[in-house]
Order: structure tokens, then sequence, then C-alpha cells
């Protein structure tokens, strides 16, 4: 005998029921991998954008702080390293170029970054999309999210503590902390990175370093742009990234620079200890939502088993009609287990929806490019759930399953 009609006429006296429960199955389920394709698409994000930052050196600190300030300009003040300590570097067997990091400025919530054209160029491997790389104190070249056109006169303002303004609005507390008499003109825009430096506005360090009334870290005005630098006119910087010649050059610059008052890092080690916490964090919610995702399944079942019940008499025709006790099962079986499977599917389409939207929110905040996706785990994450779902469905059908026809009948 077909089931199907049976199915569906079950299905339709349950109205809004059968659309109701498959919804909030879906909200359950979308969560659990939300939270699993966010954590994969951060992780990716995070590592892509620290490429470029070989080694980092900086004065004893916080390493975790060096990191998250110089990759992915969270505003922080980090301790200065000296002037000397530039000069060491550079003379350092091993180093194939080195680049100081100043930060500290904002223009219109945009960061600012002081540093050299071999860090801006990254190395030499990026040409800017319009204009050319700053050749001059004065002059900027600005990431792919900076809505600033060439030719722009810009005016910087020292970022006040605890306050950061939404990038292109200018807020009350930069307005009041401008570096007056001091301009910078846009000279060029980079590709885009998918990183927190699309939104930043790089200028010469000497220029950072200028702007605060500090010296340009050159002993006679007029010298070209970026090392060497007169140690003794250095006001310090908060950062440098090193590229390192070999592999074997960077572990044997990182020791060195472990020592003699300054901290060198790989930003991996760092990364590594953040994806922990993060992976941890992410095990957390997902089994958090995995029990979720349980309960609504025990408390469906249990509405499936009530309406069952309020369906015996009909079941009891059936029966007495000559409807074997196997096609009963499978009638009602059928009915509860499509109610679960739909919510469970709808869940990975929403979740695909929603991952989008929150890689968007997360950029918007972080600056990193998210490209969050739906993958083979979260596919048989839902697979087992479906699984789950088809068991839970064996109880309403056994509790009709051995209902006695008789009794039913006589009391109906």
């Amino acid at each position: 005998m077909n089931p199907w009609p049976m199915v569906g006429a079950d299905l339709r006296s349950l109205r809004w029921i059968a659309w109701i429960i498959p919804l909030l199955i879906a909200l359950a389920v979308a969560i659990g991998v939300v939270v699993s394709a966010q954590e994969r698409a951060l992780r990716t994000a995070s590592a892509r954008a620290a490429d470029d930052f070989d080694l980092l050196i900086g004065a004893p600190g916080s390493q975790t702080q060096l990191v998250l300030t110089a990759i992915y300009l969270q505003p922080e003040a980090l301790p200065l390293l000296g002037g000397a300590i530039l000069n060491r570097i550079v003379a350092s067997a091993g180093v194939r170029d080195f680049a100081p990091l100043a930060f500290g400025d904002r223009i219109h919530g945009y960061p600012v970054g002081g540093t050299t054209t071999s860090f801006a160029s990254r190395w030499g491997r990026l040409a800017p999309t319009e204009g050319r790389m700053f050749a001059a104190e004065g002059e900027a070249v600005v990431g792919a999210d900076v809505r600033f056109p060439l030719g722009a006169e810009l005016t910087p303002a020292h970022a006040a503590a605890g306050h950061r303004a939404p990038a292109g609005v200018e807020s009350t507390e930069e307005g009041q902390h401008r570096h007056e008499g001091v301009r910078y003109t846009v000279v060029g825009r980079l590709p885009r990175l998918g990183t927190a430096w699309d939104a930043a506005i790089l200028v010469p360090i000497e220029s950072m370093w200028a702007a605060h009334g500090l010296g340009n870290g050159h002993a006679a005005d007029g010298a070209p742009l970026g090392p060497p630098f007169d140690a003794k006119t250095i006001p310090g910087v908060p950062a440098v990234v090193v590229k390192p010649r070999s592999v074997a050059d960077a572990y044997m610059l990182r020791g060195q620079y472990r020592q003699g008052g300054t901290m060198a890092l790989f930003p991996a080690e760092v990364l590594v200890s953040l994806y922990q916490a993060l992976g941890d964090i992410r095990d957390v919610l997902v089994f958090a939502s995995s029990l979720n995702d349980v309960l609504i399944f025990a408390v469906t079942t249990a509405l499936l088993l009530a309406l069952a019940g309020m369906r015996r008499e009909r079941v009891a025709v059936l029966r007495a009609l000559g409807a074997p006790p196997s096609y009963v099962l499978l009638t009602v079986w059928i009915g509860a287990a499509l109610i679960l499977i739909v919510g469970c599917l709808a869940g990975l389409a929403i979740a695909q929806i929603a991952s989008a939207l929150a890689s968007t929110i997360i950029a918007s905040r972080t600056g990193l490019h998210l490209t969050a996706t739906i993958g083979i785990s979260d596919v048989a994450h839902v697979a087992w759930l479906i699984g789950l779902a088809s068991a839970f469905a064996l109880v309403p059908a056994l509790a009709v399953y051995r209902t006695p026809v008789a009794d039913t009948l006589r009391r109906g």
C-alpha cells in the first residue's frame, strides 16, 4: 500500500505546526553550523593577514598585543624600541629587508601607519592600482577601502585613548586632537589585500615622527627616505618588520633579538595560541548547540507523540479495514521524520545565508576579508542530526504501532 496519501493528509491536518516545528529545528541547526564556519573563516583570514610579517621585533612586553597592533591595527600603546636598535637590525646578517612601523594617528577614523616604501609595497610585491608610492615626506598612499581620492589633502589627528570612530567618519575627539599645520597628500592607492591594512593610510615614518615634533630620524634635512637612520635622532618605534633571507636566518634573528632589551617573534607563534583558544570556544559553542538540537528534537518528538495519540482512532480504522501494522508504522514514521529532516536541511540553507551576513559584520569591524563556506564537517554534522531525527521519529510511530485496535474502536 502507498503510504504517501496518508502522510500528506496527516501533514495537512497539522496545519501551522508542520511549519513552526521545522523552522525551530532549522534555527537550532543553523547556529551550530554558523559558529563552525565562522571560526574556520576567521582562522584562514587572520593567517593570510600575517603572511607579510615574517618576523616582528619590538620592545619587551605582550607578544599578543604586538601582533594585534602591528598586523591587525588594533589601537594600543606599545613600548618603543630605541634608534640604535634599528641600525643594528639593518646591519644584521640574514636581513634581506626591514621596515619600522609607527602608529597612533587617525584621519576620519582611518588609522595612519608610518613605515617605509619597502613595506608599503610588501617588499616590492605590490604596485599601486592608482598613482604611485610615496617618495617624500608629506605624501601618502591609501588602502583599497579608504575613501579619499588621489590629490586629497589630509590632516592627521592624534588618536584618543579608548576611542575609535567608524572608518570614514571624523569624530569630535579627532577634531580636538588635530596636528595643525601637518598635511599629507594622497599620491597612490594600494590593491586590496583582504586585511586591516586595506583601511589604513600609509605615510613615510619620517612624516609620523615630524608630525609629533620629534624630527625625522635623519641627521640632515633633505635626506632620502628610509635607512640608514640617525640613531641619535630617532624617537623610537613600536614595531619592526623583518624580511629574512632564509628560514635559517629567520630563526637566527629570532634568537638574536630575544635578548638585549628586544622581543622577537613569528606571528604564527601567537596565532597558534589564539587559534587554540578560539577552537576551544568553538567546541563549547558547537557542543551547546548540539545539546540544543537534541532538546528540540525531544520536545518535537513529545509533541508528535501527543498528536499521534489524537489520531489513534483514524489508525485503528485503517487497521480494521485491513491495513497491516507495518503500513501504519511506516506512515507515522515518514510523517514525523519529514518534519524533522526538513528542519535540518533548512538549517543548512539558513546557515549559509547567516554565515555570509556574519562575515560581512566581522569584516567591517576587523578589516579581515572572510569567506565563510559550509564545509564537509558541517554537512557531516547535519547528516548526523538527520540520522538522529530519524531515530526520534520512530518514537511516535512505535507508539501508534502498539495501539490496541479493538480497545481504541470500543472507546471511539
